[in-house]
């Protein structure tokens, strides 16, 4: 490195800190600006794929994420009304040997905990919370934050962490309100003596039907049992902790077979989330501000990237300031020209996939042809692209 820079990154979830972490590893001075009165994370469990793994041997976080992950033995789809098996392939040493790295499951909070004991553990990283970003101005020197609390800071460059809903991004990009998607998520965690034998499943297993879906794994080793059910809503309401309407949830999956309705009559308490995404954009930087994660390119959970992908962000930033010798600006263009087209294609290939898992007629029947297939083009095999992940140290080389 041939410049010491000073970032201020808007936002401590997942992009945030893994962005801190990537940059003051690399020497530079970063303060992660919290909004909220601590750092935590909101939310139960999110699948992990192989790209992911990727990411984390790179930043040397293998290890202490492996004692915190789980790793399912397969992943796989049944219909939720007749309890066919669409199809299931075999993860653990297959994956590895398919990818290099393994696939896996964990407990959100535990995911942001790892990275956050890592920024503690960087010089030159400083943590603060009650922080909100309101505003930022900047010129040919620098970027001076404005906080809702009326202080101001200063730093060389911004970094746009604040998700979904991300103010900066509003300064830069200025597309308004996220697009709503009509599909609403119910999630629960239950302990795992509350899951009866025959209800239990080692696998991430989605029951997907018309309109709906449920998927559910195991977390922390095995110790918790992970609950996500989707359907078609109109209902609106920004934010991750809204309770849901357990009434609703019942009739939504009325028809389901009896162990995916007895396994959600488990549950008497759900948080829900409406699900969002935003029109890919090829531009989310102004000179010394950018995005990065749900700020950049927020995108529907029906392949499991969203932080996946905020922490690739993360690594080809740092690899991007490191090719421009500490050129703010043209690092910010590098970086996000490496990320747009990748991130693109994860938004609208989520989308789809969306449309997959909630099939009916026809295109049910034409899904599970093709899953059943096996063919490279189908399910999992067909994800490739994005599973083989990147090698940020060859992004620039050219």
């Amino acid at each position: 490195m041939t410049t010491s820079l000073h970032f201020l990154v808007a936002g401590g979830g997942i992009g945030g800190l893994a962005a801190a972490y990537v940059l003051g590893r690399r020497g530079h001075t970063v303060t992660v600006l919290e909004q909220s009165a601590a750092f935590g994370e909101i939310g139960a469990g999110i699948q992990l794929g192989p790209n992911i793994f990727r990411m984390f041997d790179y930043l040397g976080l293998t290890e202490a994420i492996n004692e915190v992950a789980y790793f399912p033995p397969g992943l796989g789809m049944n219909d939720v009304r007749t309890g066919e098996k669409v199809v299931r392939v075999a993860l653990g040493d297959a994956a590895r040997a398919a990818y290099g790295f393994a696939y896996g499951v964990i407990y959100r909070a535990d995911l942001h905990q790892v990275l956050l004991d890592a920024c503690r553990r960087t010089p030159g990283v400083e943590l603060r919370t009650d922080s909100k970003v309101e505003s930022f101005s900047q010129d040919s020197r620098g970027v001076t934050v404005q906080l809702t609390s009326g202080a101001a800071l200063k730093g060389d460059a911004l970094l746009g962490a604040d998700g979904l809903w991300s103010r900066v991004r509003q300064a830069i990009v200025g597309d308004g309100k996220p697009r709503v998607s009509g599909h609403i998520a119910y999630r629960a965690v239950l302990k795992r003596e509350d899951v009866p034998a025959h209800l239990w499943s080692d696998d991430v297993l989605l029951w997907g039907g018309e309109k709906t879906h449920l998927v559910h794994y195991p977390l922390r080793r095995g110790e918790l049992f992970n609950l996500v059910a989707v359907f078609h809503s109109d209902k609106y309401e920004e934010g991750w902790n809204t309770f849901g309407d357990t009434a609703e949830l019942h009739q939504r999956f009325a028809d389901a077979v009896p162990q995916v309705r007895e396994l959600l009559g488990k549950i008497e308490t759900w948080k829900m989330w409406v699900l969002c995404d935003r029109e890919p954009v090829k531009n989310w930087t102004d000179r010394r501000a950018t995005l990065l994660g749900d700020a950049a390119h927020p995108m529907l959970q029906y392949l499991a990237q969203g932080a996946g992908q905020a922490i690739e962000d993360a690594v080809v930033l740092g690899e991007a300031i490191e090719h421009a010798r500490g050129d703010v600006e043209q690092a910010f263009q590098h970086y996000q020209r490496a990320r747009y087209l990748r991130t693109g294609r994860v938004q609208l290939t989520a989308r789809f996939y969306g449309d997959i898992y909630h099939a009916s007629g026809v295109a049910r029947e034409l899904r599970n042809s093709l899953f059943q297939s096996g063919k490279e083009s189908a399910g999992f095999a067909g994800l490739k692209w994005m599973y083989e992940g990147i090698d940020p140290q060859q992004l620039f080389n050219a």
